[in-house]
């Protein structure tokens, strides 16, 4: 018997080792099927969640998140903000420092120009089921008075708030101040040019790379300290394109639209996909800042889930074997 048992466990162990890496990373194309999203504006990546996207309709019925599963492109959680008012026009999310979920209620839907808009922030659930989550809501004015905005990011590393206009023409990046308060008003003031009709933007994990995306086209940028330079440009999906966030290793951009089964489009992330290097000053979008080879660590991960298996289910065969 233990010539097959050892041929069981190398097929076993070679079924495991061709699983997809990725196939739990949340970096490939996937479909929002919840028929409750139908105005998907904003998209941000979970990192305590692997595979699970934050996103939300612009206009809805109530103060709402939903957790979308890029696996299956279900709906695994429903989140109810409390503590906010009655939500105008939710145009994008954003993942902070210390996994906090901030959301950005800054559109003008049907050409309201209003004396001020609201930032949402809230912790995201360890766990993920419908629940009702207290958010801290944030008063933001503009300090060249008011305007249209889709982009909201918050910088991985400084949680410092930035806007961005939607301007046919190209905008601004709006820069925050270093801490919102709940208890005044935010002024927000235009700190760089954006050449872009912006939809949405993000950060890249490690912060070095700012991607803006919009209706046809998008443009990455090296973040340079907030002095933006402009590295190349995206190609974006056709549709009404609203929503951008970059997959929670950096290897991926993920563009998605609006409408009823709306999909997500995973390019390639701007700039160099290789393991980051310290010594260039580039915006190295496809690392983490502790410059690991993410494609080798999930390799390796799928490896060492394979070599588990194999043996339990060997050690398990011979007991029964025994016994037999």
């Amino acid at each position: 018997m233990r010539r097959p048992l050892a041929i069981l466990a190398g097929v076993l162990l070679t079924g495991a080792l061709t699983l997809p890496a990725s196939a739990a990373d949340g970096d490939e194309d996937f479909t929002i099927k919840d028929p409750r999203i139908t105005e998907s504006s904003g998209l941000a990546a979970s990192r305590q969640h692997p595979g699970i996207y934050w996103t939300h309709n612009d206009q809805d019925t109530g103060a709402f998140l939903y957790a979308v599963d890029s696996r299956t492109g279900e709906t695994v959680a429903t989140i109810t903000m409390t503590g906010v008012g009655t939500p105008r026009d939710v145009e994008a999310i954003s993942m902070g420092p210390d996994n906090q979920l901030y959301v950005g209620d800054i559109g003008d839907n049907d050409g309201v120009q209003w004396p001020y808009v609201w930032v949402y922030r809230l912790p995201e659930p360890k766990t993920l089921k419908d629940q009702a989550i207290r958010a801290t809501q944030y008063v933001v004015k503009y300090s060249d008075g008011t305007r249209d905005a889709e982009s909201l990011v918050v910088h991985p590393k400084t949680g410092r708030v930035y806007i961005i206009d939607k301007q046919e023409d190209g905008g601004h990046l709006y820069e925050g101040p270093a801490e919102l308060s709940a208890s005044g008003t935010n002024v927000f003031k235009p700190a760089v040019p954006v050449d872009m009709w912006a939809t949405d933007a993000a950060f890249s994990p490690d912060g070095k790379t700012l991607a803006v995306r919009g209706y046809f086209g998008g443009v990455a940028y090296d973040w340079n300290g907030g002095k933006l330079k402009r590295l190349e440009r995206i190609s974006v999906p056709l549709g009404q394109g609203e929503s951008a966030s970059y997959s929670t290793d950096g290897t991926k951009l993920m563009l998605g639209s609006e409408g009823a089964g709306s999909s997500v489009v995973a390019n390639d992330a701007p700039g160099d996909t290789g393991p980051s290097d310290s010594s260039s000053g580039g915006g190295g979008s496809a690392s983490s800042d502790d410059g690991g080879d993410n494609g080798r660590t999930g390799d390796l991960k799928v490896g060492a889930i394979a070599v588990v298996v194999a043996c339990v289910v060997v050690f398990g065969l011979r007991r029964l074997l025994r016994r037999g």
